[in-house]
């Protein structure tokens, strides 16, 4: 038998040693030999996924760790089959229809396993089972199951596959990834051929409509951010299945059997091959690592486990993040790698079968191209309701546009064509200091950044391009930055996209119900675009060595004449971020029936605009931290110190009607009541 000469143990040896074990050939295993064979088998495992672990923690090679876990286990399977061959059922002339096969299929198939992973396994047989491949086949389950394995399995002839792949789309997808394992290989190759051509022929359409259906799925079930702070390495956005989900389509609808074959075909260029490398090594160290860590499948990164992990991959600690947050930087960047290269690979799927696949455009939600001029551009087309270049050199004759294709997709409510997006990725590198210091850029940029559409939308697509970190660098350092805290939910950067999006919310009136102050004051505030300002930028200094409000004020104040703001209106953003915790920190830890408290509170704001402001600042960025942050006791907190404070600032006359504050706390009552039984209320 052969055997991987990169194999963490030697097949050759164990046969042999099993062999030993077993006593004479051809009669039946004694309990006593079966006993030793499997504890030895054990020890193998063990000792093979020891040193698997070993050279990860040298090597810090996540996908090799993955295949030699992967040939490991192929070994043990092999060694398994032919002693059960050999020593337990012996057959001198095995019959036609007692040949066999045994594929790997799932991710076991594509020749990866972390150490806590199912071996997902068929036994593929020319017609329909027989007695001694039944024996067989209950011996090597039995045996895995004894090794404390999770066994995946199914017993089946190949027309048996080629019926099943057809109707349900996971068969379908296993034997995709089918691998030919041990035993009978014509066996194998049938079922290959077959599937191509009785399965997987014209049917492209359909499995990449149900694949990126199955994908969104997944990513609802998970969390629709990738920037979650306790991701889920495997099934989360931007995770390994995210990949494994591009090359089964790859797979499929190209033909290909490589990353190399992607190149080929123009999927990816080498530089995006080599990222989706990058990514998905990375991705598969972290998985293993967990999986070893804790002793079990374990898919989730934890806080309690994210400090360990960042020790074992080697991060240290630099002035203002500590080794942990580094590491989650990374992770997160891998993550939006993951996201960048979905939306080339859709892209590539888009263009190269737009006309001669009909149905793939209808599944994917697109008609014919049908092009139209957006008023007052030249630069800009609308292709299917999405802002799409007018040509190729389009960023490059002026820079500009890359923050003006933003700008135009918000005025007009349009989609994002995957070519500009992929374009726009492309051309970062032209966005330097002239650039970021253009009036007409900036302009565009504030416009956006206060639309009162939906700018959150915005926003997000413009950080996922990398266009928003590059234009205001400052938020570039944010970018994918979490925070060791189980008080937040996301990245830095991701809170502050949410926080712009929950105060454009409150502004069109939309939560009226959940935030009856701050909905009743913003439309009187008297510069709205200060306060989306001020908001954009409150953690902007997050991860620094001082005190991230302090920072971010002197950030704010060489940042607001950038953006076109007077001096006035710097003095207010920089005041706004510099006490953007205040609010927040006296209502739940201050004493508000304390005149003192009051009155101290009221001489550091100084005026009532800036309380409005703080006060809907404050709401905002609380809500953007995560779900449940937010609940009426804190809203309550917040309303108080409002009504507390306002008549000092303004003599005494509140502009907030008495009747409705006593309508207000009403209403916080009764939900508070809501669950007491009528008779106690």
């Amino acid at each position: 038998m052969t055997t991987d000469t990169d194999a963490v143990i030697d097949g050759d040896a164990l046969s042999a040693e099993l062999a030993a074990l077993s006593g004479r050939k051809g009669s039946e295993l004694s309990p006593k030999a079966r006993a030793a064979v499997v504890a030895r088998l054990k020890e193998v495992m063990a000792e093979g996924r020891a040193e698997a672990e070993t050279l990860l923690r040298a090597d810090g090679k996540g996908t090799l760790c993955a295949h030699r876990l992967s040939d490991l286990q192929d070994i043990l399977i092999r060694v398994i089959h032919d002693f059960a061959v050999a020593y337990v059922y012996p057959v001198e002339n095995r019959s036609t229809a007692e040949r066999m096969t045994i594929v790997a299929v799932g991710g076991y198939g594509r020749g990866t396993l972390a150490p806590g992973s199912d071996v997902d396994l068929l036994f593929l047989l020319p017609y329909k089972q027989t007695p001694w491949g039944e024996s067989v086949v209950e011996f090597i389950l039995y045996v895995l199951w004894d090794l404390g394995l999770k066994v995946g399995h199914a017993t089946r002839s190949v027309s048996e596959c080629i019926r099943l792949a057809r109707s349900d789309m996971i068969i379908r997808t296993a034997v995709l990834e089918a691998r030919f394992l041990w035993g009978d290989r014509p066996l194998f190759d049938e079922l290959v051929s077959r599937f191509d051509a009785e399965v997987v022929k014209g049917t492209g359409p359909e499995f990449i409509a149900a694949k990126l259906a199955e994908r969104d799925q997944r990513h609802k079930a998970q969390g629709a951010s990738r920037y979650l702070v306790e991701p889920n390495v495997k099934d989360g956005k931007g995770g390994l299945r995210d990949l494994h989900t591009l090359f089964w389509i790859a797979k499929y609808f190209y033909r290909v059997r490589s990353g190399e074959d992607l190149v080929r075909a123009g999927v990816f260029s080498r530089a995006e091959l080599q990222s989706f490398r990058k990514a998905e090594d990375f991705l598969w160290a972290v998985r293993c690592h967990l999986h070893f860590m804790t002793g079990r499948a374990e898919e989730r990164l934890s806080f309690d486990l994210q400090r360990e992990m960042a020790v074992r991959l080697g991060y240290t600690a630099h002035p203002g993040l500590k080794d942990v947050e580094r590491f989650m930087k990374h992770y997160f960047l891998v993550a939006k790698a993951v996201g960048d290269l979905t939306l080339i690979f859709c892209n590539a799927l888009e263009e190269h079968h737009a006309k001669s696949e009909p149905a793939l455009n209808r599944l994917l939600g697109l008609a014919r191209r049908r092009r139209r001029k957006i008023p007052g551009s030249t630069d800009f087309v609308v292709e299917n309701n999405r802002i799409n270049t007018a040509g190729p050199d389009v960023f490059k004759r002026d820079p500009v546009n890359l923050v003006r294709i933003f700008h135009l997709a918000d005025k007009y409510d349009l989609a994002f064509h995957p070519d500009a997006m992929q374009e726009a990725m492309r051309s970062l590198g032209l966005i330097d200091a002239r650039v970021r210091e253009d009036a007409e850029a900036n302009r565009l940029f504030v416009e956006i950044l206060s639309s009162r559409n939906q700018p959150e939308v915005v926003l997000r697509r413009m950080n996922e391009t990398g266009v928003l970190g590059r234009f205001v660098p400052d938020f570039g350092k944010v970018v994918a930055m979490m925070q060791f805290s189980m008080y937040h939910h996301y990245t830095v950067d991701e809170h502050l996209i949410r926080s712009i999006g929950f105060l454009a919310e409150i502004e069109r009136g939309e939560a009226a119900e959940a935030h009856p102050l701050a909905s009743e004051i913003l439309p009187g505030i008297k510069d709205r675009v200060v306060l989306y300002i001020a908001l954009f930028l409150h953690d902007i200094a997050k991860g620094r060595p001082e005190d991230h409000s302090i920072a971010g004020a002197r950030v704010a104040r060489r940042l607001c004449p950038r953006f076109g703001l007077g001096v006035s209106q710097t003095e207010t953003v920089v005041w706004l971020v510099e006490h953007h915790l205040l609010m927040s920190i006296i209502a739940q830890s201050r004493d508000l029936a304390d005149r003192k408290t009051i009155l101290d509170f009221a001489a550091t704001v100084q005026s009532l605009e800036r309380l409005k402001m703080l006060l809907v600042l404050t709401v905002a960025d609380i809500k953007a931290v995560g779900p449940g942050v937010w609940n009426g006791w804190k809203g309550q907190l917040l309303r108080t110190l409002y009504y507390e404070t306002e008549p000092v600032l303004t003599g005494g006359h509140s502009q907030v009607s008495r009747d409705r504050r006593v309508e207000a706390a009403k209403a916080e009552l009764a939900e508070a009541l809501s669950d007491w039984p009528k008779r106690d209320r």
